[in-house]
């Protein structure tokens, strides 16, 4: 499972999941991605999960990037503890998810459209947000549209 190996401060507050994802969200290493269309939280669990089902599906074959990373503790309280004393302990890590974030990338010689895009649908059932299989194909094309009506304008 991923979890930092030292951090500055053991406990976090949960803060807020505001606005769209502007760094990460594009694909930089594979030629397929998986690419969230909500936020939220995924846990260390989850993403290994998600490893796994791909790596499975593609046999071994081609190579698998794990653009997100679990650098957020989620603390909890022992059960039927009173109110009061305090935070309770890190019990697991959490990566933030925001809309537009890519979290997986798959690519090789041996990996075609149709294993990847299976792989990625057997991946996103282990995940608890809402994604989307993107290709560099299809990215490239959004970019061109999107610098072509920037130009209009």
């Amino acid at each position: 499972m991923l979890s930092p190996k030292r951090v500055k401060f053991r406990k976090q507050q949960r803060g807020r999941m505001r606005g769209i994802a502007t760094r990460g969200n594009t694909i930089a290493f594979g030629e397929f991605a998986l690419q969230a269309q909500e936020c939220g939280w995924i846990t260390s669990r989850q993403i290994e999960a998600s490893r796994r089902a791909m790596t499975r599906y593609v046999k071994r074959g081609g190579k698998i990037w794990i653009r997100i990373f679990p650098d957020k503790p989620v603390t909890m309280r022992p059960a039927e503890t009173r109110m009061g004393s305090g935070k309770g302990n890190p019990e697991f890590w959490v990566a933030v998810i925001k809309p537009g974030r890519i979290l997986f990338e798959m690519g090789g010689p041996d990996i075609t459209p149709e294993i990847a895009k299976e792989a990625m649908r057997l991946a996103q059932y282990k995940l608890p947000l809402k994604t989307k299989f993107l290709s560099l194909e299809d990215q490239d094309a959004a970019q061109a549209a999107a610098a072509a009506t920037t130009v209009e304008s």
